[in-house]
């Protein structure tokens, strides 16, 4: 998943207390967040199930891919962009779309509908405002969220080419200690990462 569980948790706390009390009214705060958690959770979910689908079925076609001499990686993009097509799924990654963060801005107005429907058919939240301002006040809180996200992920990567020794990107140590580093930064947030 392209954010891990306890980040997914502390912007869905974000969102429930951010949303109050102009926006919505919420009844019970944790419960509240913890919907929204499991509605981001289920959306970002749904890239990595089909990223095992296509894998599953790639394996069918190993020796097929051996013989032609055909790419993993290749195959593997067609057939998820084709799978993405036929299903109309939203892409998460940003990255692969050009943004700059982790999560597209298409995604990102994927969630804040899917968000601001779990809000209306919740018992914990009354709609005080316009479904759109709600929904503009959902992405505007989840892309300064993912802005910082990124900085923290920035600042973690630049405190290792720093060091003094070389240490070389994709090696299992700069991926241990850019774990590390995200981790003590989220926790400036609040966000309290397993340690690596």
């Amino acid at each position: 998943m392209l954010l891990q569980k306890e980040v997914v948790a502390h912007l869905a706390k974000k969102l429930a207390a951010g949303l109050t009390p102009g926006f919505v009214e919420i009844s019970n705060l944790a419960s509240a967040a913890e919907t929204l958690n499991q509605v981001v959770i289920d959306e970002l979910s749904v890239e990595d199930d089909l990223n095992d689908e296509v894998r599953e079925i790639l394996s069918q076609y190993s020796d097929y891919m051996r013989r032609e001499q055909v790419s993993f990686a290749d195959m593997f993009r067609k057939v998820k962009n084709q799978l993405i097509a036929e299903r109309k799924i939203v892409r998460a990654s940003g990255r692969d779309s050009g943004d700059g963060m982790k999560l597209s801005r298409d995604k990102i107005t994927d969630i804040s509908h899917k968000l601001l429907t779990a809000m209306r058919k919740g018992r914990d939240f009354r709609l005080k405002r316009p479904d759109n301002d709600i929904r503009l006040a959902i992405v505007k809180t989840i892309t300064e969220f993912l802005l910082a996200e990124d900085k923290i992920d920035k600042a973690a990567r630049a405190k290792i080419s720093s060091q003094k020794r070389e240490i070389l990107e994709g090696s299992e140590e700069h991926e241990l200690l850019v774990r590390r580093y995200y981790a003590e930064e989220m926790k400036k947030l609040g966000v309290d990462l397993p340690r690596p």
